[in-house]
């Protein structure tokens, strides 16, 4: 699973296991929270007041700890990141790419809204 992507509805989601995370109101536009999923840690993030969301690991492997959800949405240069709050490396919302340091990349996780629930695949 490599790339997230904001909501779509396609014939692969059909056949995709998706699993409810929390209702798109429990996430507060411009933030993320921290969702455990298959006993791994995955951070979800919401994009403004839309229905546009992503999800990427929590570790930061920089900072060795489990705090991406806590970290900061921007924009640089047109890509969409989360700051980490240890370090302030910035993470592709799309790809997973630390922006600072090319041989780190986070995986990221297919996420869509599906009856107004968040859901990771």
């Amino acid at each position: 699973m490599n790339q997230a992507k904001p909501i779509e509805n396609t014939a692969a989601d059909a056949s995709a296991q998706w699993q409810d995370i929390c209702s798109l109101e429990s996430i507060i536009p411009n933030s993320g929270v921290c969702a455990l999923v298959n006993d791994k840690q995955i951070a979800v993030f919401r994009i403004g007041q839309s229905e546009e969301i992503y999800a990427i690991d929590n570790y930061d492997p920089i900072g060795h700890a489990n705090v991406l959800s806590r970290g900061i949405i921007g924009d640089i240069q047109g890509e969409l990141v989360v700051a980490s709050p240890l370090y302030k490396q910035h993470f592709s919302l799309k790809s997973g790419q630390c922006l600072e340091e090319a041989e780190v990349k986070l995986n990221t996780y297919p996420a869509r809204i599906h009856q107004g629930k968040v859901q990771i695949s």
